[in-house]
């Protein structure tokens, strides 16, 4: 089927969001929606999801390479994007990467089989070539990566650097843009947008003192390097920073950062079967705490306090798998994002299921609290990134994209929401203007992404 005509459910009368019970509505066919919208209603569905059972593979080789860019991924600048208006549907996907999180599929390279269940957590940069990538998007194997990437984006490959204040982007134009919005002032290509409500684009310079002001990291250096042995697909670390905690295939290791050259995990916590894969752990601020979830019904609480981490609660609810967890600034609640669309509430004194929120019609992929914990952030496989109030239970807002959404990031000011896409643009959405920016680098779907602790 083809990615750009997605479906869309049919209007119905919205269910009270907060209800423990799922309800699966039959989708549709419409026509496109514009490239993003937002909205303060919505029509929301839930939908158990089959998962597929991946297969055995070997251990992949960390090697990174240009990533082959999807055909149809939207081409920057091409559509208008209107402001906050209502939307009469819900775009849901249809993309190749969505089936992927349930169906198996054959890749060429040294990643034989786990991205038969691969979402956006596990696919960190470390795929081994052309040809698994390209299988996951259904393109040619044979087409090279970085004939592919010229072809679409007209540009050459980026380059890593470590200036301050200098603009550290190489030389690119964002294709489909008119010759007007492709440079800046100066003649340095474009590649950040702001995009007015009606619309309107226009490029923004990098500021020359972007990277000066406190509290703004400018360098990054490597301090170790841990060997887990396969994909990662979730990463959390302790503070005060000593511990690391890496999730993969079946299970999580520690490794204790503070004794150089420690080549070996100090423990490993075996949390799923031995071939499905954790996609996301979280600490509780005590450090005595760890919260896993994964492909599996069952989300594990540790007790890293006792003298073997052992496993002190499970906590299980319909869906077949978790995509994505996130905690409260209390640390009484948790929050997962389930294949089946719902944000499960978990009240980690008594673990129990308090509360569903019901909106997504497809996997919900990623999450972010805000730091006064009265307001959540989810984003899905059905296109949609949604708010929800969390002392009402009660969804927002809706903002609509044509592409997937795998990663989202709320600022630490609180004004603003970065979304990381599976067309490889990243848009910055403001949180009560209807302008917004659009960030045009990355060659690949973006798969995660942070503030700065600055907000800045």
């Amino acid at each position: 089927q083809d990615p750009a005509t997605p479906r869309v459910s049919p209007a119905h009368s919205p269910p009270e969001n907060g209800l423990d019970k799922a309800r699966g509505l039959k989708k549709g066919d419409a026509p496109n929606s514009p490239a993003s919208v937002a909205s303060s209603s919505s029509t929301p569905s839930s939908k158990t999801k089959d998962l597929g059972h991946n297969d055995k593979s070997s251990t992949p080789g960390l090697k990174s390479n240009t990533p082959t860019p999807r055909n149809d991924a939207p081409t920057p600048g091409t559509s208008s994007t209107p402001g906050l208006r209502p939307m009469p549907g819900k775009p849901s996907s249809m993309d190749p990467l969505a089936s992927a999180l349930r169906t198996p599929i054959s890749i060429a390279g040294s990643y034989a089989a786990p991205f038969a269940m691969m979402g956006h957590h596990e696919m960190n940069g470390s795929l081994s070539s052309p040809g698994a990538y390209a299988g996951l998007h259904n393109l040619p194997p044979q087409m090279s990566a970085a004939a592919a990437a010229a072809a679409a984006y007209g540009r050459a490959p980026m380059v890593s650097f470590g200036a301050v204040g200098f603009d550290p982007h190489p030389p690119m134009r964002a294709p489909g843009l008119p010759s007007s919005l492709a440079s800046i002032p100066g003649g340095k290509p474009a590649y950040s947008f702001h995009v007015s409500a009606d619309g309107q684009m226009q490029p923004v310079p990098f500021p020359h003192d972007a990277l000066a002001g406190p509290g703004i990291p400018r360098h990054a250096r490597q301090i170790n390097t841990l060997s887990h042995g396969e994909v990662v697909c979730a990463v959390t670390i302790s503070n005060p920073t000593r511990h690391v905690y890496t999730g993969g295939k079946g299970c999580v290791k520690i490794w204790d950062i503070s004794q150089p050259g420690s080549k070996s995990p100090i423990s490993q916590l075996d949390c799923l079967n031995r071939d499905n894969y954790i996609r996301s752990c979280k600490l509780l601020p005590d450090g005595r705490t760890l919260i896993v979830g994964g492909e599996a019904s069952t989300l594990t609480i540790w007790d890293l306090a006792s003298p073997t981490p052992r496993i002190k609660a499970e906590l299980t609810s319909s869906a077949p798998a978790c995509y994505a967890l996130a905690i409260s600034p209390d640390a009484k609640v948790c929050f997962s994002c389930c294949s089946d669309g719902n944000i499960a509430v978990w009240d980690l004194h008594n673990q129990t299921l308090v509360r569903q929120f019901q909106g997504h019609t497809d996997g919900a992929s990623c999450i972010d609290i805000s730091h006064d914990g009265t307001k959540l952030w989810t984003g899905g496989l059905d296109n949609t990134v949604r708010s929800w109030d969390l002392r009402e239970g009660r969804q927002l807002q809706q903002h609509d994209f044509t592409s997937q959404i795998f990663s989202l990031g709320y600022c630490p000011m609180g004004e603003w929401l970065a979304v990381g896409m599976e067309s490889s643009n990243v848009e910055v959405l403001h949180h009560t203007k209807p302008d917004k920016y659009q960030l045009h680098l990355h060659e690949s779907c973006v798969l995660s992404l942070k503030f700065a602790y600055c907000g800045e």
